[in-house]
């Protein structure tokens, strides 16, 4: 979630992540295991942004008129191939004001696994989301990262493991 131009240029150090993730997703595709990438984005201008939402207030001026498209693109090393789709959410949750729900449902998916930037942003508010709606859930902590390292270790030792199966790509690829 979250594996776009426009987020990972926010990470100092982006090249582990990212090795991990495309570790994550060679796995699932050997395993036939659906691929679904979740993007944040908005039409040009950002009208749907609120002045009143403090996270997306701030890009939306930053953003101004620059290219939506650009900014929503994945990492070239994660992209998705043909037939994997991409969900574009409109808040931090990747349920909210995207189409997600819809397409787990018509997929029959029942259990997500979870990576994304950031800890606090995406993977915090759409575990909680999922939680709630009966999803099985793991996530994959070292396929996730946050600007605040210790924000990202509470999270994934202390507050994901009461609603999640918390593991690293390794972990989560042999078992």
């Amino acid at each position: 979630m979250d594996m776009q131009h426009g987020t990972i240029r926010i990470l100092p150090d982006a090249e582990a992540l990212i090795d991990n993730v495309a570790k994550a997703i060679a796995y699932a595709r050997e395993r036939e295991i659906p691929v679904i990438y979740v993007v944040v984005g908005f039409r040009q201008g950002a009208p749907e942004v609120s002045s009143n939402n403090k996270i997306f207030a701030g890009l939306r001026e930053r953003m101004g008129n620059n290219s939506m498209d650009e900014f929503m693109k994945v990492h070239p090393d994660i992209a998705p191939q043909n037939g994997e789709l991409t969900v574009i959410k409109r808040r931090v949750s990747a349920f909210t004001g995207s189409d997600l729900a819809v397409v787990l449902s018509a997929f029959g998916i029942k259990h997500m696994v979870l990576t994304g930037i950031a800890t606090s942003g995406v993977v915090l508010s759409t575990l909680r989301e999922a939680a709630d709606k009966d999803y099985r859930l793991t996530v994959l902590a070292d396929c996730c990262a946050d600007g605040d390292d210790e924000v990202h270790r509470v999270l994934t030792t202390k507050v994901f493991p009461r609603q999640a199966d918390v593991l690293t790509v390794d972990e989560w690829a042999i078992k």
